[in-house]
């Protein structure tokens, strides 16, 4: 009789076999095939690839005089895989770190959540940029640590203290950076902030690898194949910036006590001359070990030295808002060269009264820039929103101004080649349907057309209003960067930007009013400390009310005719555009077209720079 029993027995044991040859299978191809541990392991034992970092390229400014330089700097590395049998009180002797920072260390080295992509038989950063000192007394003694490897790499060093916020600096990739590129691996540095940001795959040049092969000991016998395998690394591409530091250098002396920004552009390339946002900081705050500390020291500045308030700062331009609304309603034709509006003391109509400073009155546009009119404005801007003929609605018109403001690189980014540009605010019809429910009209808006109310702007944006009016109705993009080695830069900062005002009617003729209007202001109008025998300046002040003392603003170029440099001075809580504005945007427009200041200038801006202002919590 058949044993149906022995017979289940039999297949269930085979069964169980064939599973068990299966799992094991799959496990060789997961270890061989699918996981890197096994190939890890099997390498490791046998190589040791060595990453050959290039130096990164080094920053000029636009004399090719340098600004950032590399140095020597050291990495000890662990693979810890390799920790065998290590003194770990000698090392800590060896390294001038305590037990505990040891202990520490390795936990953050080998915790996933923080160290992405932690492998026990890869080189992981232990303490990094070790001075030459710290690396000597190491080295002496790294035969006694297995595991641990020095790395020569390099770190940035700066030439000068000033520019901080403009070149930026570089520090320890986080997992985010290693998430959006791959190039990165944990201990690698990447540019965190300005220039070293905004160019970083230029400036970081290309790695190469170094294939070592080990004994059956683990110790390093040489090349593999004798370097067949290696690859070198490719140096970073070097810049050279529009910038002249010595023209940075006297602005951030200029603004020193004092909170505010400078922005000079040269009109007919768009290349920034110099960028200085006060308070700054020395750059070399931001390298080697103390990098952390400083930084969270600067954070907790109540100045806020770590804001670029050239391109975050958003301010009310004042009155050096004055000339795009010239430009506006010249083009629209709502006024002509010869158009008069009254000011009795400002704009007085209904009721209601914008103020104004004495001047004469009626004024036609070139005298009303020069006086800086509140009243001539706010006729213009009072006549194009409620002109039903033209534009049938005052949405319509609104809309028609916020064009015209967007076409001179206001209420957007420019574009500027350096992160964290603001916007700025300029108001369309839907914005004040939504503020007012609906119910608006010309009269309740009428102060943005003396560039207060809601109108906000960079100063590097007013900076741009003078280098369009400085060439007569276009503007390149302003940029930092003047030229990357072996690259072109991009198109957006080559390319001629031309306004609504210049394109409507195709011709300059308007800025030529409005650059007139702002020379008068120089010879006899609010910028007359601004006048120069041997070069003719453009200029227009702003007094930008505040909650506290009124912001101080200049923007203005020169010379007129041929035009090397446009500049905006923005002082907060500097009192009238002529106490502070006018005198620093004067010294800086002669640094740069002269080359130096006269004795005169020379003990003038000693004035400035020894008057601190004081500023209160409301103030910031």
């Amino acid at each position: 009789m058949k044993d149906y029993e022995l017979d289940k027995r039999k297949y269930i044991i085979g069964g169980v076999a064939i599973v068990i040859v299966v799992i094991y299978i799959v496990r060789l191809f997961t270890l061989q095939i699918l996981s890197d541990d096994y190939k890890q392991n099997a390498d490791s034992n046998a190589f040791l690839k060595k990453v050959e970092f290039p130096s990164r390229g080094v920053i000029y400014d636009r004399n090719e005089d340098l600004l950032v330089f590399n140095q020597p700097s050291y990495d000890i590395m662990v693979i810890v895989n390799e920790m065998k049998q290590v003194d770990t009180l000698e090392l800590c002797k060896a390294l001038n770190i305590t037990q505990e920072y040891f202990l520490k260390r390795m936990r953050e080295i080998q915790d996933p959540g923080k160290n992405r992509g932690y492998s026990k038989y890869t080189q992981q950063v232990f303490i990094s940029q070790l001075s030459d000192r710290e690396f000597s007394v190491f080295q002496e003694k790294a035969y006694k640590f297995p595991g641990f490897y020095i790395q020569r790499r390099s770190i940035r060093q700066y030439q000068y203290p000033n520019a901080a916020l403009l070149l930026g600096d570089v520090a320890e990739v986080s997992p985010d950076d290693i998430s959006e590129d791959k190039y990165y691996q944990p201990g690698d540095y990447i540019g965190k902030i300005g220039v070293e940001r905004s160019y970083e795959k230029q400036l970081r040049g290309k790695k190469g690898i170094q294939i070592l092969l080990r004994d059956a000991y683990g110790r390093i016998q040489g090349n593999y194949q004798d370097g067949k395998f290696n690859t070198q690394p490719t140096p970073g591409k070097d810049l050279v910036l529009g910038i002249d530091i010595k023209l940075q250098q006297l602005g951030e002396r200029l603004m020193e006590g004092k909170l505010g920004a400078i922005v000079a552009i040269e009109p007919a390339t768009g290349e920034v001359l110099c960028m200085v946002s006060s308070p700054t900081f020395d750059p070399r705050l931001m390298i080697g070990r103390q990098r952390g500390k400083n930084q969270r020291e600067l954070s907790k500045d109540p100045m806020k030295p770590l804001l670029n308030r050239a391109i975050m700062g958003l301010y009310p331009p004042g009155s050096t808002f004055k000339p795009s609304q010239g430009l506006t309603f010249l083009s629209e034709g709502i006024i002509d060269s010869t158009t008069r509006y009254p000011c009795h003391r400002g704009f007085v109509t209904r009721g209601m009264k914008v103020g104004c400073h004495g001047h004469p009155s009626p004024l036609d546009l070139i005298p009303a820039i020069g006086t800086s009119c509140n009243g001539f404005f706010c006729w213009g801007l009072y006549y194009m929103l409620t002109n039903k003929n033209k534009y049938g609605t005052i949405h319509t018109a609104m809309d028609k101004w916020r064009d015209y403001m967007k076409s001179m690189g206001f209420g957007y980014p420019l574009g500027v080649d350096l992160p964290g540009e603001k916007r700025g605010m300029i108001p369309n019809a839907s914005y004040y349907d939504k503020v007012f429910k609906n119910n608006w009209n010309a009269l309740g808006v009428i102060s943005i057309s003396i560039g207060q109310g809601e109108v906000t702007l960079t100063p590097l944006q007013i900076a741009n209003l003078g280098a369009t009016i400085a060439n007569r109705g276009w503007f390149i993009t302003p940029h930092v960067v003047k030229s990357i080695q072996g690259e072109p830069l991009d198109s957006l900062y080559t390319t001629r930007k031309y306004t609504m005002a210049y394109t409507e009617h195709n011709t300059p003729q308007y800025y030529e009013l409005v650059a007139r209007g702002m020379r008068r202001a120089v010879t006899s109008g609010t910028c007359r400390s601004a006048n120069r025998r041997d070069y003719e300046v453009c200029g227009k002040t702003g007094t930008a009310q505040n909650r506290g003392r009124d912001h101080s603003v200049f923007m203005g170029f020169a010379p007129m005719k041929e035009p090397k440099i446009a500049i905006c001075v923005y002082v907060e809580n500097g009192g009238f555009g002529a106490t502070m504005g006018v005198p620093i945007g004067s010294l800086m427009m002669e640094q740069y077209i002269k080359g130096e200041l006269s004795e005169g200038s020379k003990r003038q801006a000693a004035r400035i720079q020894s008057q601190h202002l004081k500023y209160g919590t409301k103030d910031r």
